[in-house]
């Protein structure tokens, strides 16, 4: 009945902290083994918190902002555009995927909201053509 409760106290060193947080690069954000990976540097990173000697502290406390301001300037910056990109048609690439003649096209141009002018020229959008012709077979 010698034993004690308490759990050995191993001291980490910051470097070893560094490994305990780094979290693979096949981890995708969400999977089950990357959150069971995340908490457990989490808890590598707390039993450092509790065990580092005082005078380690510091370093300890640099290296987890570190973490977190990659974690923040991830979160807060603009996600890549996953939308495609719009390009802008001339009148007779438009009218072929419409289905129009040009003529018709020139006529009746207002009436379509992918309508572009730059000028005085008359350009159409790509991604408004294709929604529009998704919208008349529905």
């Amino acid at each position: 009945m010698g034993q004690s409760l308490q759990p050995e106290r191993k001291s980490q060193s910051p470097q070893d902290l560094s490994s305990a947080i780094a979290v693979p690069t096949h981890i995708s954000g969400g999977t089950h083994d990357g959150t069971q990976h995340l908490r457990s540097a989490l808890g590598r990173c707390q039993e450092a918190a509790r065990c580092l000697p005082p005078e380690e502290l510091p370093e300890l406390i640099g290296q987890l902002e570190v973490v977190k301001a990659m974690a923040w300037a991830r979160l807060i910056s603009p996600a890549a555009s996953s939308q495609p990109h719009d390009g802008l048609l001339s009148v007779e690439v438009a009218a072929e995927r419409l289905g129009v003649s040009k003529d018709y096209l020139y006529r009746h141009s207002e009436d379509y909201s992918f309508t572009r002018r730059q000028g005085r020229k008359l350009l159409f959008s790509a991604l408004g053509i294709e929604k529009h012709i998704r919208e008349q077979r529905d």
